[in-house]
């Protein structure tokens, strides 16, 4: 199974599940199609949006370990 981590790229993110996109949505993350989400990582955009990046990605692999 996929984990996701804070140096991981939005991109890849995304591309581990799709099912992913609401919960960035939802933390505050609303420009993931934008040039930045290729090249970002998740703690970098983070810290941009004012998102704690731990609660972040404790809640995107919950998500995944639920499935």
């Amino acid at each position: 199974m996929a984990k996701i981590s804070k140096d991981m790229i939005i991109a890849e993110i995304i591309q581990v599940d799709q099912g992913l996109i609401p919960i960035l949505i939802e933390s505050g993350m609303h420009c993931l199609g934008c040039p930045s989400a290729q090249a970002e990582s998740l703690e970098e955009a983070a810290m941009v949006h004012g998102i704690d990046a731990d609660k972040l990605v404790s809640d995107l692999n919950a998500y995944l370990e639920s499935k």
